[in-house]
């Protein structure tokens, strides 16, 4: 049941709705019999599905943009283009970090970066803060 839970927190923590799943991790991590790489990978493939909605409502949203109940305005898709378009996909690099790392798989998605090149670069980036996230418990826990 806590992987379960670990997977749909980390894939709600990667959408665009607030949350967060480190402390179910490192909970995982603590407090139960499963082996570390199993739980950094059930982790690591519920926040990259996550962070592949976002790029598939990036996708989706540009044929949107006019319609009055969008949640954004063209200027606001405009701007974050520009934000994404100056760094280009060495942005997702950056998509492990809060509050900047969701919207930058959603604008990913805006701007049709390859799926192949986005799945890559986030699963390398989540799995490597998780894994930074399980390092740092073992230190931890190690000096109690």
């Amino acid at each position: 049941m806590i992987l379960l839970g670990l997977f749909f927190s980390a894939f709600i923590a990667a959408t665009l709705i607030p949350a967060q799943s480190e402390a179910v991790l490192l909970y995982a991590l603590y407090e139960t019999q499963f082996a570390a790489w199993i739980i950094l990978g059930v982790a690591t493939v519920g926040n990259v599905l996550g962070a592949f909605v976002n790029w598939i409502l990036g996708r989706l949203s540009l044929r949107f943009v006019d319609h009055p109940r969008c949640p954004f305005s063209p200027q606001q898709v405009a701007r974050a283009q520009r934000h994404y378009e100056r760094f280009g996909w060495l942005s997702l690099t950056l998509s492990w970090a809060p509050v900047i790392g969701d919207p930058i798989t959603f604008v990913a998605g805006i701007l049709k970066e390859p799926l192949w090149r986005f799945l890559l670069i986030v699963t390398v980036a989540k799995g490597g803060r998780y894994l930074v996230l399980a390092w740092l418990l073992g230190l931890m826990s190690n000096s109690v």
